[in-house]
């Protein structure tokens, strides 16, 4: 039995009756019965999704117009009607025309600073920027990039809708940035900086330009004849054509496509994250092919955020099982959870919640999994 805080009441899940610290009373209803009576807790669930949506402006779930303008960028493939917006907010349909970002596809919504290396990432106990893996080739020292940086670029837009999310404040932000073409970003690359990472949000919802950006950033480093990583850090909810693009551009940098699987199950999936996960598991398998073409430093790397009721050992074994049976080498890291935005009734990740987790992911096979996040378990 897990320890919960004496703070900490038990909540009551509206179909079942179950009752635990670890059922959200936000979203209403238990992880069984979220996979059991899908759509029943889906109707529970889709009136605190609403309220947030309606509160930032944002489409309520990706509209599906018979006959409209379809994207296609993302797994949501929005059918778009006149005058209607896609659920990344960045899409519309104006006068049968469709339309991205203030009417320029070439420009993105995004902020950047420069973050010291090693720093905080998923990919850092695996990546060029922390250990001695891809020197000499795609890293400047054998061992942590120490007085190095990285540009950490934030999207300012999503494909998913996680009623979990960790960095919500993208949902102001898209209402307050200006749109910026790929060469802000290039122009922003010092002598200093040996990586880039793409995050957010989710450079999901604007994967054009950050392929574009990859693009100037390949073409700086042969010209310049050194070293610029470039990473992604996304659902993996891409067009697969695109993430393919993306993944062309991380072989050759020396980069890598960090993927957070939220969920296995795509039920659990669609109530947690309003969408579904399936481009996120033919995403990982299409990249998992091509890790053996550069095997000096990891191209592939899977997360998932630990939280508690949720996102348990099943779904983690489910993943890790899934993961092995591309590659075993393939670095998965075990996230601990915070309680942030919509759900923000739940405790953080135990400490006995993510060693079991850690312990199942190995036993399914993988030779790489990690814990982060360390300091929120409790």
């Amino acid at each position: 039995m897990r320890f919960f805080p004496s703070n900490l009441n038990p909540k009551k899940c509206q179909l079942c009756s179950k009752e635990s610290p670890e059922i959200s009373a936000k979203l209403g209803v238990c992880k069984e019965c979220i996979l059991t009576q899908h759509q029943k807790a889906m109707a529970i669930i889709n009136n605190t999704r609403v309220e947030y949506r309606k509160k930032f402006s944002l489409t309520i779930a990706p509209p599906k117009t018979t006959h409209g303008l379809a994207c296609g960028d993302c797994v949501n493939n929005c059918r778009l009607g006149e005058g209607e917006v896609g659920f990344c907010n960045l899409v519309k349909n104006a006068n049968q025309k469709l339309v991205r970002i203030a009417g320029d596809e070439k420009k993105g919504l995004f902020s950047f600073y420069y973050d010291p290396l090693p720093t905080n990432c998923v990919a850092g106990p695996f990546c060029p920027g922390s250990t001695s893996s891809g020197y000499p080739k795609y890293s400047y020292v054998d061992g942590p990039e120490i007085g190095w940086n990285n540009l950490a670029v934030f999207y300012q837009a999503c494909t998913y809708d996680c009623l979990f999310c960790q960095n919500h404040q993208y949902r102001k932000g898209v209402h307050l940035s200006s749109p910026n073409p790929p060469e802000v970003l290039d122009s922003a690359i010092r002598k200093d900086t040996s990586c880039i990472c793409f995050f957010g949000g989710d450079p999901a919802a604007q994967i054009r330009h950050t392929n574009a950006v990859g693009q100037l950033a390949l073409t700086r480093a042969k010209k310049e004849k050194r070293i610029i990583r470039v990473c992604w850090e996304t659902n993996g909810s891409a067009k697969p054509e695109l993430m393919r693009k993306s993944t062309e551009i991380a072989i050759k940098s020396g980069g890598s496509i960090k993927i957070d699987t939220k969920t296995f199950d795509n039920e659990l999936n669609l109530a947690l994250c309003g969408t579904s996960n399936k481009f996120t598991f033919y995403n990982i398998k299409e990249i998992g092919k091509r890790i053996d073409e550069r095997p000096e430093t990891p191209l592939l790397i899977a997360s998932t955020l630990l939280i508690p009721g949720y996102i348990d050992e099943e779904q983690v074994s489910k993943i890790a099982n899934y993961l092995a049976s591309i590659n075993p080498t393939i670095p998965y890291s075990l996230l601990a959870f915070y309680p942030a935005f919509a759900i923000d009734d739940l405790p953080t990740t135990s400490r006995e919640h993510a060693e079991s987790c850690y312990k199942i992911a190995k036993e399914q096979g993988l030779q790489h999994v990690s814990i982060g996040n360390k300091h929120l378990l409790r």
